[in-house]
């Protein structure tokens, strides 16, 4: 074993210890390696850094930006509305119009997106249907991560799998080359939740309820009662601050709005301090607002006269939020984020995974975390321009941005970028030129151009290409496929890609989806020429297996759906043990068939 090879696992080593033990973010450990490998000599320094001009990067940009203008334009908002409508309330066509429209979005933007986009309508059809969510949501997550198999944009891996195969002298993949691998997945997954769902989903009660607000005060106990409390001149409350009181830790009760000087304030900031004659909007039970209304000498009212309009459910309610995996606000507190004053909306609860409310709003948020919140839909709809947390409450009472939807050109954006690719335009390109057409079309805003990148993922891409070069250039790749090779030389092809699927859905499971291709696919590449087998099939089967991650939560779609599914990690056991199984036997039998 030589140096080069010797400080190529080494490095590969700390890394796979730093992806496992989350001690840096995915995407510094990726500019980690990128910068040592340089240091030791393995790559050069334009090696290093060549993953910010490869394809694959900059396909990457491409696609997220397309993936946010097709959201903004609500494109896919007036499709999910058609499919509610054919739906009905059969669960199982549901299921199948769901999966099948969820899968095949995410073909063209991130698994991520295409499910936050779904998770509202979703929870809104459980809600008007009496179907418990876990019974949707999972299905809808497993359809989102299976989409992405459908193109050859449709993931990290695949993305990059053209760069890594055209290195060499390999024929790079055409955009629907790898589509009947993945409408075979994607069908089978779907089948497998219309014929088994009913035993692998879990199957909790649901009561009656009337309509989504309805749903939420009654499965989350919500109080209903509004109170007005003005604030007398005798009132011990007076020079005090919302924070200072506590209230929602000894009264359980929630300031909805404050009105002063014929100015109304909704969801004041806890630092606001009291004077006399305010009037208060208080959100709680009568028990516990009579309490309170003693405690400080004040003047109670429960018909509404200044705040009749946060009674009216179309004016004002309640909304279930979360935190999505890449969030800026993961591990902060709501303290921290001061959403009342830079939201104005009001935080209830924490929604846990046994989904019950707790309240701890000095506890950091997680991904995947949901919150109820209240506030005026307003104030709500603007949460949805917001890449850090994702409304799940389908928001209907507020059309103010009907009018700003741009369908037809972002559809024309889509479509041109996708005939560009057909007629053999590199996927850089074809898809840079689509994103370049929703910004001279103003699908996308010119000032939210590079918001629309997640700059994360794209240092994560070209951190990680330079170890796989490092990896085959230093002979680490090499010696790894000759051990292996050592052991399954005499198998079968079937036992072979079994086995290759098999290492690539392993790695998955704890490390980067993108980081196991980049170690992987040079490796198979050198093992296909040895076997004689098709390196490009081989390699692949990596790159679409790379996407089997169902047994854990640990798929970032499979995070997101988690708390609003009310899934635990055992659920994930079931249903996606079972799911695993059959995605790796659909992925070899047919990369066999197609490409072997």
């Amino acid at each position: 074993m030589t140096m080069d090879i010797a400080l190529t696992f080494l490095i590969l080593v700390v890394a796979i210890l730093l992806f496992v033990t989350e001690k840096l973010r995915p995407d510094i450990v990726a500019i980690l390696i990128m910068v040592t490998l340089p240091w030791t000599g393995i790559i050069s320094v334009s090696q290093a850094f060549s993953g910010f001009s490869s394809n694959a990067v900059i396909s990457v940009i491409a696609v997220m930006m397309m993936g946010y203008g097709i959201d903004k334009s609500g494109l896919m908002q007036t499709l999910s509305r058609k499919i509610v409508k054919i739906a009905g309330d059969s669960e199982k066509r549901i299921l199948v119009l769901i999966s099948t429209t969820v899968g095949v979005i995410s073909s063209f933007m991130q698994n991520i997106g295409a499910a936050a986009l779904f998770l509202p309508a979703v929870r809104r059809i459980a809600a008007n249907t009496k179907i418990h969510p876990s019974k949707l949501l999972m299905p809808m997550g497993f359809a989102a991560i299976l989409g992405g198999t459908l193109t050859m944009v449709a993931s990290g891996p695949l993305i990059v799998l053209n760069d890594l195969i055209g290195s060499g002298d390999y024929e790079r993949f055409g955009l629907f080359e790898v589509t009947p691998v993945g409408v075979a997945l994607l069908g089978s997954g779907i089948l497998y939740f219309y014929f088994f769902g009913g035993k692998v989903l879990p199957n909790p009660s649901l009561k009656e309820s009337q309509n989504h607000q309805d749903f939420l005060k009654e499965i989350y106990e919500l109080p209903d009662n509004i109170y007005e409390v003005i604030i007398k001149e005798e009132s011990t409350i007076l020079d005090q601050t919302i924070e200072s009181l506590d209230i929602w830790e000894k009264y359980n009760l929630h300031i909805l709005a404050l009105y002063e000087s014929g100015s109304i304030v909704y969801a004041p900031w806890r630092k606001t301090r009291f004077h006399k004659e305010q009037i208060l909007a208080i959100l709680g039970k009568e028990e516990q607002i009579k309490a309170f209304v003693d405690q400080y000498d004040l003047e109670v009212r429960k018909n509404l006269a200044v705040f009749a309009n946060i009674k009216n459910e179309q004016y004002a309610g309640f909304a279930e939020i979360i935190v999505p995996p890449k969030s800026e606000l993961k591990g902060k507190t709501l303290w921290e984020i001061a959403v009342r004053k830079n939201f104005s909306i009001e935080p209830i609860s924490y929604i846990n995974q046994a989904g019950e409310r707790i309240n701890c709003f000095k506890e950091p948020l997680e991904p995947g975390q949901e919150l109820l919140v209240f506030g005026r839909w307003e104030d709500i709809t603007k949460l949805k321009d917001s890449r850090d947390l994702v409304v799940v409450t389908e928001i209907s009472h507020v059309t103010a941005t009907e009018g700003a939807k741009k369908n037809k050109q972002a559809l024309f954006s889509l479509t041109v970028a996708i005939i560009l690719v057909l007629l053999g335009v590199r996927l850089s390109l074809g898809f840079f030129t689509g994103a370049l057409l929703m910004i001279l079309l103003g699908v996308i805003p010119k000032d939210e151009i590079y918001q629309a990148v997640d700059w994360k993922t794209v240092f994560l891409l070209a951190g990680l290409i330079p170890l796989g070069g490092a990896f085959e250039q230093s002979g680490a790749a090499n010696l790894t496929a000759d051990i292996i090779m050592g052991v399954i030389h005499s198998w079968g092809v079937l036992p072979i890609l079994f086995v290759i699927g098999l290492l690539a859905t392993f790695f998955s499971l704890f490390m980067s989806n993108v980081a196991a291709a980049v170690l992987l696919v040079p490796l198979v590449l050198i093992m296909g020429e040895n076997f004689g087998i098709d390196p490009r099939g081989m390699a692949l089967l990596v790159a679409v297996c790379t996407s089997n991650s169902f047994v854990l939560p640990t798929h970032q779609v499979n995070a997101f759906i988690m708390t609003p599914g009310g899934y635990k990690n055992a659920d994930y056991m079931k249903a996606g043990g079972m799911m695993t199984i059959v995605f790796l036997v659909v992925a070899v039998f047919m990369i066999y068939l197609f490409y072997i």
